[in-house]
């Protein structure tokens, strides 16, 4: 056992942003090389989630932003109804807290998907860091604006499109996700349920499946479990875009 704990701790602490294959996306991408063991030294390296765990509870005080590793999480706010709202997921590169900033709070649960390491940045030390490095600070100005950016296109998502398309957006644009991250844009596996996926676009997880069927008919994606082939993005995205009265009924 204490072979197993010693591993477990050399292993996190191996890990640097340097030897990182993700710090290309991620926070230190605008850093030069001889700033990148500032940041780099700021960094608490968290041990592995498991699938199910959270990562941090709605309504705990917001001290600290994390960058997903590996892995995948989805962030779940209980509303006053005690229902439960799925609003993100987060891939590998991505941010997870910047909406905590404001009210110093964490509005939401974020739980691990699958078996998910983040790395823990403290937002005070973060902060400070920031003023000395302005790069580091257009990054971190760069990936609100992001989250804003993508904020507003899931509140158009819901409000202004049908079923199919918002099933379409959902699929093209964790394909551009994948993309980002080096791996394929055509095949990837989903680590959320449909029922996590009807949740997040407001949909019935029958709907989910009847449309992923629908979509199936068309020769659009192939669909085996939790893998998705994108068989003609072009077909898609079209559908995604296609004007509302176009679309069949979900």
């Amino acid at each position: 056992m204490p072979d197993t704990m010693s591993r477990r701790r050399a292993m996190l602490h191996e890990t640097r942003c340097q030897t990182c294959s993700l710090s290309s996306l991620c926070l230190p991408l605008a850093l030069a090389v001889e700033d990148m063991g500032q940041f780099d030294a700021i960094i608490r390296r968290r041990a592995p989630l498991k699938k199910g765990e959270p990562l941090l509870r709605q309504g705990d005080a917001f001290t600290s932003v994390f960058a997903v590793r590996s892995g995948s999480l989805k962030q779940v706010t209980t509303e006053g109804n005690g229902n439960d709202q799925l609003t993100n997921f987060f891939l590998p590169s991505e941010l997870v807290g910047l909406d905590g900033i404001d009210e110093q709070h964490y509005p939401g649960s974020v739980i691990a998907l699958e078996t998910t390491t983040v790395c823990e940045i403290p937002f005070d030390r973060l902060d400070l860091l920031s003023e000395e490095l302005p790069e580091l600070r257009g990054q971190l100005y760069r990936s609100m604006s992001k989250e804003l950016r993508d904020d507003r296109r899931m509140m158009r998502l819901l409000s202004r499109k049908t079923a199919d398309q918002r099933l379409a957006s959902f699929l093209t644009t964790l394909s551009d996700r994948f993309r980002r991250r080096g791996y394929s844009p055509y095949s990837f596996r989903l680590s959320m349920s449909r029922a996590d996926i009807g949740n997040y676009l407001g949909l019935a997880v029958e709907t989910v499946s009847r449309i992923l069927s629908r979509f199936q008919t068309q020769h659009v994606v192939a669909v085996s479990g939790r893998e998705v082939n994108i068989l003609d993005m072009p077909a898609l995205i079209s559908l995604a875009e296609e004007e509302q009265q176009e679309i069949s009924p979900g």
